[in-house]
């Protein structure tokens, strides 16, 4: 049986744990493939909010066997911490032996290069995802396998820290000694070993027993290393191919895909955003839309949709549908914009370039509606919200399938 994937296809915090926690209850697991704690889902389930960095979303579901796969970079600390909401995860959370360590170490590295890079920094969320990256990469990480035999793994760490000794001494970072590693390496194994599998073949083996897999990526497509507006990019692969080397199915494996998207646009950190509003309508959007970040609490930037940029997220996916999360949000706007095209140097273009820096947005103003917050049919949105989103559709060249209109599981719409 082919696994479905759930991907997001702006600049992240599109709200794919919504739509994850709900159709994880179809799936016999739910298997995250790339990224790290520098991104979180918020569930709200019957009122109660959940908040996830690493645990995929289909914890929720009691039935349903979760995978961190081996494109996962993982916190030990961040992880442990993160499972300590949860009774009885053996024998339901499993984690790659082959995933890479981000160590205490790593999260250093990162808060100071982002000082140091001053009003040029990334914006990250300074979790040491990038150094850990880094590191693998440059075949030196540390992967959760080798908690297993912690003398060996911290003999190797203390030679890592010999050979990059000017690196640290120039960033002005603390080491610890050989006792301290050995004890927090210590306590990383006794908690996280008993979890450890090559999930490689745990999802073959799933697939092959006709299991219900569903894919979920963070971040989002926008944010990709390599499609995305780099350098302002997360360190990981967001796309849908992603999750084949992430978790080690091959693009045969993958079943349907759904984009999951905003009905408006946000960003966290830095880099361009030819769509963000930056006076009173920005405020209103982030506001009604509780637009801070779930990892880091910063406010995230706001503005309309870009029909653009998510046509062209769609099909580097290759999506079949898209969820459309938080139309509430735009409820009791008079007019609402969407950016149909980009205009650079006085010419009108409808692809993104590779510089967004200097495109400015050509909307298109869709007349607004006063209230869809909870609507769970489609015919019951209003009239004006019904032909905005067929527009969506039109112009994203992508159908919906999806509706959200409200965080809780039960405001969705189902087309």
């Amino acid at each position: 049986m082919k696994a479905d994937l759930i991907v997001g296809i702006q600049w992240g915090d599109e709200g794919k744990g919504k739509i994850v926690d709900l159709l994880a209850q179809k799936y016999d697991c739910v298997a995250r493939y790339q990224g790290g704690h520098n991104a979180g889902h918020t569930i709200v389930v019957d009122g109660k909010t959940h908040a996830l960095h690493l645990i995929p979303s289909g914890i929720l579901n009691p039935k349903a066997t979760n995978i961190i796969g081996n494109g996962v970079v993982v916190s030990p600390a961040a992880l442990i911490k993160e499972m300590k909401q949860f009774d009885n995860l053996l024998g339901r959370l499993f984690v790659s032996e082959s995933a890479h360590m981000i160590l205490t170490f790593h999260t250093l590295i990162d808060q100071a290069k982002e000082k140091l890079r001053g009003d040029k920094a990334i914006g990250t969320t300074g979790r040491g995802i990038g150094p850990a990256y880094s590191e693998k990469i440059a075949r030196q990480g540390f992967r959760l396998g080798e908690l297993r035999d912690v003398d060996t793994l911290t003999a190797r760490v203390m030679e890592y820290f010999a050979q990059n000794k000017a690196i640290f001494e120039a960033l002005e970072i603390t080491l610890p000694s050989r006792e301290e590693l050995n004890a927090e390496l210590s306590e990383f194994s006794q908690k996280l070993v008993p979890f450890l599998t090559n999930t490689t073949q745990m999802a073959w083996k799933l697939m092959d027993d006709e299991k219900k897999i569903l894919l979920e990526g963070a971040q989002g497509t926008l944010l990709d290393i390599d499609h995305g507006t780099y350098p302002y990019v997360t360190s990981s692969s967001t796309i849908s191919a992603g999750a084949c080397t992430g978790l080690g199915v091959n693009p045969k494996d993958i079943g349907k895909i759904t984009g999951i998207v905003k009905a408006y646009c946000t960003r966290v950190g830095n880099g361009p955003f030819p769509t963000e509003e930056h006076g009173d309508t920005g405020e209103r959007i982030r506001k009604a839309g509780h637009e801070f970040g779930t990892t880091t609490g910063r406010p995230r930037r706001c503005g309309w949709f870009d029909a653009v940029a998510c046509r062209h997220a769609s099909r580097i996916n290759g999506c079949d549908e898209l969820s459309i999360m938080k139309l509430d949000v735009l409820d009791g706007f008079e007019e609402i914009l969407v950016c149909v095209a980009y205009e650079i140097n006085g010419e009108q273009i409808d692809y993104m370039p590779l510089d967004l820096d200097n495109v400015k947005p050509v909307y298109k103003i869709f007349e607004g509606w006063d209230k869809t917050e909870g609507v769970r049919h489609f015919e019951d949105l209003p009239q004006t919200a019904q032909t905005y989103l067929r527009a969506l559709e039109e112009m994203t060249q992508t159908k919906i399938g999806i509706i959200s209109t409200s965080p809780d599981r039960n405001d969705t719409i189902l087309l």
